[in-house]
C-alpha cells in the first residue's frame, strides 16, 4: 500500500515539474517575443506602428504592402542610410516618407497591382486597402468560376501544391484510400 502511495506522489511531482517547467518556458518565450522593452520608442508610419530599435529598412518592412524591395527603393530615393535606427528619425524623415508613399513614383515593377483588371492602371495599395483588393479578386474569380476561383472556393491549394500530404486541416484533403480487403 505504501508503495502505491509513493507511486502516485512520484507521479504528482513530476506532473507538477512538467506544469512549472512549461510555465518557464512560456513565459520565456513571451519575454523573447517582446519587441518593446521598457520605455522603447514607436514610430507610427502610414497608420502603423514600428518599434523605435529597428533600423529604417528593416522597419519600413512592417509596412503591409512594403516589401524589402520597396523599403530599398524608399531608402535610395531619399537618401536615408539603411541602417539608421526607426526612432532617430525626425518628423520632416517621418513625414518624407509617408509623401513618398501616398506620390510612389518608382518602377511600374515594384507596384503590388499592375494593370488593375477595372482600371487598367499600375498602383501600389498598402494596408487594408490591399487586403480589400485581394478579397474582391478571390470573390471576382469564385464568381467566374474559373479553377483558381474553385480552388479557393474548396479552400485547397491554389498555386499547384500537392495535396496528398499536406493541406490536411485546411478543409477537403485528397487523402489516403485503402484497399478493402
Amino acid at each position: 500500500m505504501a508503495e502505491k502511495q509513493d507511486r502516485k506522489t512520484e507521479k504528482y511531482e513530476k506532473e507538477d515539474k512538467k506544469r512549472a517547467d512549461s510555465l518557464a518556458k512560456a513565459e520565456k518565450r513571451m519575454q523573447n517575443t517582446a519587441e518593446l522593452g521598457e520605455g522603447e520608442v514607436l514610430v507610427r508610419i502610414l497608420g502603423y506602428d514600428i518599434p523605435g530599435s529597428k533600423n529604417v529598412f528593416t522597419g519600413l518592412t512592417r509596412i503591409k504592402g512594403v516589401s524589402w524591395a520597396v523599403s530599398n527603393a524608399v531608402c535610395i530615393k531619399l537618401s536615408i542610410p539603411k541602417s539608421k535606427k526607426i526612432s532617430e528619425l525626425s518628423k520632416a524623415d517621418i513625414q518624407e516618407i509617408e509623401k513618398f508613399f501616398k506620390e510612389f513614383k518608382v518602377s511600374d515593377f515594384l507596384k503590388n497591382r499592375r494593370l488593375d483588371i477595372e482600371t487598367g492602371e499600375t498602383k501600389h495599395y498598402f494596408g487594408s486597402d490591399l487586403d480589400v483588393k485581394k478579397e474582391f479578386d478571390i470573390k471576382r474569380l469564385k464568381e467566374i468560376k474559373s479553377y483558381r476561383g474553385l480552388r479557393h472556393a474548396l479552400k485547397l491549394p491554389v498555386r499547384g501544391q500537392r495535396t496528398r500530404s499536406h493541406f490536411r486541416t485546411r478543409g477537403i484533403a485528397m487523402g489516403v484510400k485503402r484497399k478493402a480487403k
